[in-house]
């Protein structure tokens, strides 16, 4: 408490000069990446501090914010404070955003993982895309609205988490929806998943609305051996069964789908570029049957992942001694699965393109309940297009399907569907997002900042 003291006399006297300004946003941004948030060597917990410091600073009181942990993960606790609506009738927004981040390692990468950089127009760091420009923006916008002493008509919620990045941590969404489901109570959430994307040449293509995911699942496979003395090898070995099996599984492609969101995407997604990507774009959208048109959409990993359930190998573990023959060798494959197809199906599907009784394909666990379809609501659409072409004319808005997951599949679970708005935008790469050299462009925060803050107020005063 002796350092959230300290910090809340600092920052009192600075916050109401910053507030309106995008220094104010940098400077937490920064406080965001810099601060180590991986499951490895970091701490959400001590991120979740730093940001109570500033809430209480903006006027955030004990009834407004509530802290959440487990015992046994202390260092992987969030938040969640609440800003109250004028109207007794209508529904709370919830902001929902995770705070922890992919493990990075200094000796990868170029720069400084956990220093925020600023350089050739991008900010580069572990998170600054995923996703603590978000979170720096939502936090920004609870600052704001606050010290301006706004009165939105719904109540707005903020719920920061932690355990969205790693199977096997405490998800504080997951918690949330289970234990405490009263305090994120909403008619619906503004989450991640959606954005933009640009050409790669700093053009902004289209504004993307994300309205329905896959599911994320890991299944194991596996092979087992009697083993014996590396001196009198024999061809029947454990590594290279796994390694047969993971070439099948490399070499595999699961059939092209679609729903009517990603037909969409496709459709207006491709109006917007005018190259032969495009071109090939609008045709698979009209006819799903095209190999041509299909061929040249799968060269871009993005859209070959929209398309199709996708399993990719991970992790691998193998052997027991270095003069043994192993008896045992194992691979995770995280498998990215479309609506509508069960985990059950996909590992069944495994195991035939395996096809080698010696190797087991099993499931370990859920990461949690499956996808659900959400609807493209015009309340939500609608102000949205409305504000797209006020702040980025002739940009179309999208709805589309994330090849990745969530943690709005726990909203949904009880009830409140998960948007992920336009704002941010993203490089046909990636950004390096999950990889090395993550980066977010400049631009995309600030601009970012201006449409998600002014998203918010008017769906705030909607009724």
């Amino acid at each position: 408490m002796k350092r959230l003291a300290v910090g809340l006399a600092v920052l009192l006297a600075s916050f109401p000069a910053q507030a309106q300004d995008n220094e104010a946003l940098r400077s937490l941004y920064q406080e965001l990446v810099e601060t180590d948030t991986s499951i490895t060597t970091g701490s959400c917990t001590a991120l979740a501090d730093k940001v109570e410091v500033r809430l209480r600073a903006a006027g955030y009181g004990d009834a407004d914010i509530t802290r959440f942990a487990v015992p046994d993960h202390p260092k992987e606790g969030g938040l969640v404070v609440v800003l109250p609506g004028t109207s007794k009738t209508l529904k709370p927004i919830l902001l929902l955003g995770h705070i922890d981040v992919v493990a990075a390692k200094r000796e990868d990468w170029t720069r400084d993982p956990y220093k925020l950089v600023e350089e050739k127009g991008y900010f580069w760091g572990r998170g600054t895309a995923d996703m603590k420009a978000l979170d720096a923006i939502w936090i920004d916008t609870m600052l704001r609205l606050k010290l301006g002493k706004a009165k939105l008509k719904r109540t707005l919620k903020l719920a920061l988490t932690c355990g969205e990045e790693t199977s096997w941590a405490f998800n504080g969404a997951k918690w949330l929806a289970e234990n405490k489901p009263d305090l994120i109570a909403a008619e619906f959430a503004l989450n991640e998943g959606g954005g933009g994307r640009t050409d790669g040449k700093g053009k902004l293509l289209t504004a993307n609305l994300h309205v329905g995911e896959k599911t994320a699942v890991n299944y194991r496979i596996e092979a087992t051996n009697p083993g014996g003395h590396s001196s009198a090898p024999v061809k029947d070995n454990a590594i290279y069964e796994l390694s047969d099996a993971l070439v099948k599984v490399r070499e595999f492609e699961f059939p092209l789908m679609m729903t009517d969101t990603t037909r969409a995407y496709f459709a207006r997604a491709g109006a917007a570029r005018g190259d032969d990507m495009g071109k090939a774009m609008i045709a698979l959208a009209a006819n799903p049957g095209d190999k041509a048109a299909e061929a040249i959409v799968n060269t871009d990993k993005a859209f070959h992942s929209m398309l199709r359930t996708t399993c990719v190998a991970t992790l691998i573990d193998g052997g027991h001694a270095n003069n043994a023959l192993p008896q045992r060798a194992g691979a995770n494959i995280n498998c990215r699965i479309f609506p509508g197809v069960s985990a059950e199906a996909v590992r069944d599907e495994l195991v035939r393109v395996i096809a080698d009784p010696r190797m087991t394909v099993t499931l370990p666990e859920l990461r949690g309940p499956l996808a659900r379809p959400v609807p493209l609501d015009p309340k939500i659409v609608k102000p949205i297009e409305k504000l797209l072409a006020k702040h980025r004319p002739g940009v179309p808005l999208v709805p589309m399907m994330s090849t990745g997951a969530t943690d709005g599949v726990f909203l949904e679970a009880i009830g409140i569907p998960s948007y992920g708005p336009p704002g941010t935008y993203s490089d046909p790469d990636g950004n390096g997002t999950h990889g090395l050299n993550e980066r977010l462009a400049v631009d995309a925060l600030y601009s970012g900042r201006a449409f998600l803050f002014e998203l918010v107020t008017v769906l705030g005063n909607q009724d």
